[in-house]
């Protein structure tokens, strides 16, 4: 709520309400960038796993860009196997981007005659190979900056459209689970009318055959034994739980956000109470729509194993 002015008027309304939203583990993202020393390549996959786990493919000169693109990726997303690689590819241009480090050359030159003095034909080493020598050309340090601060912000693009994508997916997964609770939810508002109905034909069809097992003297023994027994199949209880094990379910995927662990547990209680609907069944009715439920159950455990 906000108070809007105008005119001295002062009026209250109401603020658009938001979306939560439900994200897929699943997705994929990927760009390059160009940049006046070489394009910068760096791609994101995620897949289902059961806490999150990023695994980089760096090239080695990039080893130092991994912390700070794990806290990046470790702030958008919960779960999932991320995979994360880099790819760097030079481009040679005319602007010399390096300059040789003189105190790597002595180096070198004082260990080339040593060599020189213990082996006298040893062929001395040309200028190509000196500059390709490890740690005799210093990189420019402006432009291992600017690499690092493209890598991040090529990192941010690509996150947030793998971000994107998990949230569509994620849409669509919250719509097909919606879709089961209600119909579980239908399911179990048919049971009820039938529930009184279902323990009168059970009593009378008990009673019977107890009267003509004991017989009629054994009057107050029946009445004990089909009430002992009518209450063991009497389903009320688990359609009351049923019905607020789904009221949850949908409250969760209202809520949004990391919620895959949440709904797997309700799965749980939902099997539960479906199994134990059909382990009190006493009409194919019931044994139908408790079949019913398991199925719907199965198919919705299956897609939250995709939800982060």
């Amino acid at each position: 709520m906000r108070q809007l002015g105008y005119d001295g008027a002062s009026e209250t309304v109401d603020e658009p309400a938001t979306v939560a939203t439900v994200y897929s583990m699943t997705g994929f993202s990927a760009a390059t960038r160009d940049l006046p020393w070489g394009t910068l390549a760096l791609e994101l996959k995620s897949v289902n796993h059961r806490y999150l786990e990023i695994q980089f493919r760096t090239p080695e000169p990039l080893r130092l860009l991994e912390p700070g693109l794990r806290d990046r990726i470790s702030a958008s997303l919960k779960r999932g196997k991320v995979d994360c690689r880099i790819e760097w590819h030079r481009v040679e241009t005319n602007t010399p981007a390096s300059s040789p480090n003189t105190l790597a050359l002595e180096q070198l030159r004082a260990a080339s005659t040593i060599v020189q003095e213990v082996f006298p034909d040893a062929t001395p080493l040309s200028v190509g190979e000196i500059l390709q020598w490890p740690g005799v050309l210093r990189q420019d340090p402006d432009a291992e900056i600017s690499l690092e601060a493209d890598c991040q912000a090529l990192a941010d693009s690509v996150l947030q459209a793998l971000t994107e994508t998990r949230a569509r997916e994620g849409a669509k997964l919250k719509d097909f689970l919606l879709k089961r609770v209600d119909d579980m939810t239908c399911l179990a508002d048919t049971l009820s009318p039938l529930v009184p109905a279902l323990i009168t034909a059970f009593q009378e069809r008990l009673s019977a055959r107890l009267r003509d097992a004991l017989g009629t003297y054994e009057e107050e023994r029946v009445r004990q034994e089909v009430i002992l027994l009518s209450a063991r199949i009497d389903i009320e209880e688990e359609i009351s739980r049923l019905k607020v094990h789904l009221q949850e379910v949908r409250h969760i995927l209202e809520s949004g956000g990391a919620i895959g662990k949440r709904l797997d547990f309700m799965m749980q209680e939902l099997q539960r109470e479906a199994n134990t609907l059909g382990s009190k069944s006493v009409s194919t009715d019931v044994s139908r729509v408790s079949m019913d439920m398991k199925v719907l159950i199965e198919q919705m455990r299956e897609q939250i194993q995709n939800i982060e």
